[in-house]
């Protein structure tokens, strides 16, 4: 049996699933974002402890198909940008579909429908987000970084950093310097 969780995009959501887990008597086979697999049904009253327990942490289990779809998507597109340093030998829409096992257009309509914006989108976000990430705390250039993002060039970086954040990505990295110097003078 499955059960998928929103929000649950981290290490640290996923060692508070397990434990949360653990508490209820819950055996569970695996725990992956967005998804735990567990070995037999739970009760109602089980389920519901679950729910509550994650709740206070700001995570929300599911139980609409749509949703679920939603966060499969979410948590496919979130392991693609921050956890997959490789580069992907297809496209992001045959990825995404093979990964979850439906059409592209399907997911694709879904998501608009549901989110409010597309699945491209949704992916630019979270590629600019993890290039902030990769400017303030990592020690790679801007080449490095385009490359490991997968794009095909500086520049289109750039230019979709600033339409993102309405910075540049240098400007950024300066505001990080500025603000560990404003630091230190303390």
């Amino acid at each position: 049996m499955r059960i998928y969780i929103k929000y649950m995009v981290s290490l640290r959501c996923k060692m508070m699933v397990k434990e949360e887990l653990k508490k209820i008597g819950i055996k569970y086979v695996v725990v992956e974002l967005g998804m735990v697999e567990i070995l037999e049904d739970i009760t109602k009253e089980q389920r519901s402890i679950l729910k509550q327990n994650l709740m206070k942490s700001g995570l929300e289990v599911l139980d609409n198909k749509k949703s679920i779809l939603i966060e499969k998507i979410k948590n496919v597109i979130t392991d693609m940008v921050h956890y997959k340093d490789e580069l992907l030998k297809v496209n992001y829409s045959d990825y995404i579909s093979e990964k979850l096992g439906y059409d592209y257009t399907y997911l694709a309509n879904t998501f608009s429908e549901v989110k409010g914006i597309t699945i491209q989108q949704f992916i630019i976000m979270h590629k600019i987000e993890r290039v902030k990430e990769l400017l303030i705390y990592d020690d790679l250039n801007l080449t490095e970084i385009s490359y490991k993002m997968h794009y095909s060039s500086v520049a289109h970086l750039s230019g979709q950093f600033k339409k993102v954040t309405g910075l540049t990505p240098t400007f950024y990295k300066q505001l990080k310097n500025k603000r560990k110097s404003n630091l230190e003078d303390l």
